[in-house]
């Protein structure tokens, strides 16, 4: 189901039509799995962008939940080398320095050290401090998209990890202003963003739905051990957080919604050992 995901926005855009759009909603009960499809789509999408199979030529990663690393070293995990993602991944860093405070902070002390710490030398990645002003973003986002190597017309995907995050720095009109801001962009292909939708009011993530084309949710494939009567142990527990539904609905051009046979996601033994870690960490802390 996700390679088919993946696909429909490998395929990009048609003349005369808006690029295709896929909102990835999550919950806060399986948000480690929310995230790793997003990263997977992510990877997947920037792979095929690489290998000249897709009609973007580069892929612009929004980070907001995570650092930049993490999708540069997740993607050299999938056979990404170096050159490759120079020539066809740039990250815009809304995660590092969001409101401009560590820059403050670093002309403030006039230290060496602090440019070291909050700066950074990777040529595909840039930081931007203001993230709440919305068109200062679209301007880095459409930059950086126009700079991939192409001849002819240059088209580029983008991905924003998350719509959530962003939400705590702007309000609805103006995130979805720039989404169809940059889905009616001429250079772009495809976009796609992840929103925990229970962290929100329904009418919220319901506003996002009607800009996408596409709309995939990742639901618990278990039951919460805190609702049965019996109290859930660790492997129930595990299982819990490694496996999920993944539900699809794409809108069709003549209006209709078609409807995808759910089918059972599952974590990857490395990325549940980490948030399993995680989890005993805040567990520790709040004792």
């Amino acid at each position: 189901m996700a390679e088919a995901v993946v696909r429909y926005l490998r395929d990009g855009r048609l003349d005369g039509e808006h690029a295709p759009a896929l909102a990835l909603e999550g919950s806060l009960q399986c948000c480690s799995l929310a995230a790793g499809a997003m990263l997977h789509v992510t990877a997947a999408l920037a792979s095929q962008a690489a290998a000249g199979k897709a009609q973007s030529r580069g892929l612009v990663v929004v980070a907001f939940d995570r650092s930049p690393e993490v999708y540069l070293k997740f993607m050299r995990r999938r056979g990404l080398d170096a050159n490759a993602l120079n020539r066809c991944v740039q990250i815009l860093d809304c995660y590092t320095d969001p409101l401009g405070w560590k820059q403050k902070f670093q002309n403030r002390q006039h230290q060496e050290n602090s440019t070291k710490q909050f700066s950074t030398n990777k040529e595909n990645i840039t930081v931007l401090r203001n993230v709440k002003d919305v068109n200062k973003m679209m301007y880095s986002i459409t930059e950086l998209g126009g700079g991939f190597e192409e001849e002819g017309k240059r088209y580029f995907s983008i991905a924003v990890d998350s719509i959530s995050s962003l939400l705590r720095h702007a309000s609805v009109p103006s995130i979805s202003g720039l989404l169809s801001n940059l889905r009616s962009h001429e250079q772009v292909s495809s976009i796609f963003w992840l929103i925990h939708s229970d962290l929100h009011e329904p009418k919220v993530p319901r506003a996002f739905e009607c800009l996408s084309t596409m709309v995939a949710c990742v639901e618990p494939a278990l039951v919460d051990p805190a609702c049965v009567e019996s109290p859930g142990s660790m492997s129930t527990l595990e299982q819990n957080y490694s496996k999920a539904k993944f539900i699809v609905r794409l809108k069709r051009r003549n209006g209709r919604v078609k409807h995808f046979d759910p089918c059972l996601c599952s974590m990857r033994t490395c990325m549940l050992r980490e948030m399993m870690s995680n989890l005993i960490l805040l567990l520790q802390v709040q004792k």
